[in-house]
């Protein structure tokens, strides 16, 4: 798919940085996001899939126990208060489904909870967490998930 750029990191995933393969299993990847929150994941198919309704019998069973895993590793190494899972994918480029698994933080502002936390989002690039960090965080999450599996 060269108008998917999920589709283009999954097949470029050896050359691509810890923090975009925090954790490969069988029909998923989860990755940090490019974000100015700490721990945000993302988590997608390596199948290009464009609707949820899509997902093959295997993944969709490999789905749940993955997102609660990927959230226990975020409240471990984070230590979040809770987590959000969103599932958008309507993004120019982004159509392909892929699951936000976002740290909510105790501190967090109240005008940036919800769905307001894609506020982190749509930072411009200098606010984002450094490449570094994002991939020890990465490490260290997909550790975590491990650990659970």
């Amino acid at each position: 798919m060269s108008d998917c750029r999920i589709c283009e990191l999954n097949a470029t995933i050896a050359d691509q940085p810890l923090a975009e393969r925090a954790h490969l299993e069988g029909h998923w990847r989860v990755a940090h996001a490019w974000s100015a929150l700490a721990g945000w994941l993302i988590v997608t198919p390596l199948r290009h899939v464009t609707r949820l309704a899509e997902l093959n019998a295997d993944e969709a069973a490999a789905l749940g126990p993955l997102l609660a895993d990927a959230s226990a590793a975020l409240a471990e190494v984070v230590a979040c208060e809770r987590t959000y899972v969103v599932l958008f994918a309507e993004q120019e480029g982004f159509g392909h489904v892929h699951f936000h698994i976002v740290p909510r933080m105790v501190d967090l502002p109240r005008e940036h909870r919800s769905v307001n936390v894609f506020h982190y989002l749509s930072q411009p690039e200098e606010s984002w967490v450094p490449a570094l960090e994002r991939d020890r965080l990465a490490e260290a999450i997909g550790a975590a998930i491990r650990r659970r599996r």
